[in-house]
């Protein structure tokens, strides 16, 4: 019989032979949005969004629901598709050393207690008019506006 697989052993983000799909959670409460600081690489330090890589077999709602249940503590119920979007990060040499497909869903919260988790440093309701305070992933403070105006109640 072979050897049990090693889970890190198959979660190549680094250099991935084909892009990795994640999904991120956009979360209003009122004019303030849901972001985490990332405690890992890729963009430790940077502040975003909630979410993470769909595993195999995983529905995007599920990967959605597991992923912002893992980081913040919170239980929410994905809407709509706000944005589909690529980042892509090159090395020193100009090779793909990070590629990853994102799609974005608004959700809403419906349980849970905020709590920074899993591998986020910390997570906090931030304004909106603060956001040009925190050091944002690339691409982030558009879609964040995106889904803003596009809210249901806006």
């Amino acid at each position: 019989m072979p050897p049990p697989l090693d889970p890190a052993a198959l979660d190549v983000r680094t250099y991935p032979p084909r892009p990795i799909l994640g999904v991120g959670a956009l979360i209003f409460e009122g004019d303030r949005i849901l972001l985490i600081e990332r405690g890992k690489e890729p963009l430790k330090g940077y502040w975003t969004i909630p979410g993470g890589a769909v595993e195999t077999g995983e529905i995007l709602r599920d990967a959605m629901k597991r992923e912002v249940k893992e980081e913040t503590g919170l239980d929410v119920e994905p809407r709509e598709v706000v944005e589909v979007f690529e980042r892509i990060t090159p090395d020193a040499q100009g090779r793909t050393k990070y590629h990853y497909v994102l799609i974005d869903y608004r959700c809403d919260v419906v349980g849970g207690t905020l709590q920074a988790a899993s591998d986020v440093a910390d997570a906090r309701w931030v304004s909106l008019g603060d956001l040009g305070q925190y050091q944002l992933t690339s691409g982030t403070l558009p879609i964040i506006e995106k889904a803003y105006r596009g809210r249901p109640n806006a």
